[in-house]
């Protein structure tokens, strides 16, 4: 049985449990005074706008050089992939393979298991309710690491500046990718996983 068959509604700002006020129409929290919903009110919706524009801006993230390395007064932009290319040439495997998991592939796990996850939740897919808790709980786990690579940027932007000799500066494609990654740990976090329960139709689930 979930909470909200039997009339308990959870705070999200300190997690007290309240009894569901039938005839209220903003009910708030016993203990600390903030509005209590069954649901975070709109979440699919807020959700797909977030994902939507996350995955908009992915392409730009992903064409747009991230950086451009300076050296005697020549420098080269590169996007992300051909930063990885780059890294593979000069040998260093272990740093390349780093960069394009939390570059590439993590971004992209998230928007499309983001993107799952609503599906199911709303067309009813064939997918099984810890299978999309599981999901989701990756998916929170990873977010945070899609940030490496601006980190990264960062760190060099302001160690390495030494004038014409050499200097790194970062380009809009960092904006974006940045854009893409807090847009999507925005969306993990307006998505309401017990939406998940609320569409399981099979009694296993639940075991």
């Amino acid at each position: 049985m979930r909470a909200i068959d039997a009339g308990i509604l959870i705070c999200m700002e300190c997690h007290e449990l309240n009894r569901q006020e039938a005839e209220t129409h903003e009910q708030v929290c016993t203990r600390c005074g903030a509005l209590v919903h069954a649901r975070r009110p709109n979440s699919l919706v807020r959700t797909w706008a977030l994902l939507i524009t996350a995955a908009i801006l992915y392409i730009p993230a992903n064409v747009l050089p991230i950086m451009t390395v300076n050296t005697l007064g020549k420098g080269d932009p590169s996007t992300i992939m051909s930063g990885v290319i780059d890294l593979v040439h000069y040998g260093m495997f272990p740093i390349a393979a780093v960069v394009f998991v939390a570059s590439i592939v993590v971004p992209t796990f998230k928007l499309v298991g983001i993107a799952l996850l609503l599906f199911s939740v709303q067309r009813r897919q064939p997918l099984s309710a810890r299978q999309r808790i599981w999901m989701y709980r990756f998916i929170e786990f990873i977010g945070r690491w899609s940030m490496l690579d601006i980190f990264v940027i960062a760190i060099l932007v302001a160690v390495v500046n030494f004038g014409r000799i050499a200097s790194i500066e970062a380009n809009p494609g960092a904006i974006a990718f940045a854009s893409v990654v807090i847009l999507t740990m925005l969306a993990a976090v307006t998505f309401d996983p017990r939406l998940i329960w609320d569409n399981t139709e099979s009694d296993d689930d639940h075991d």
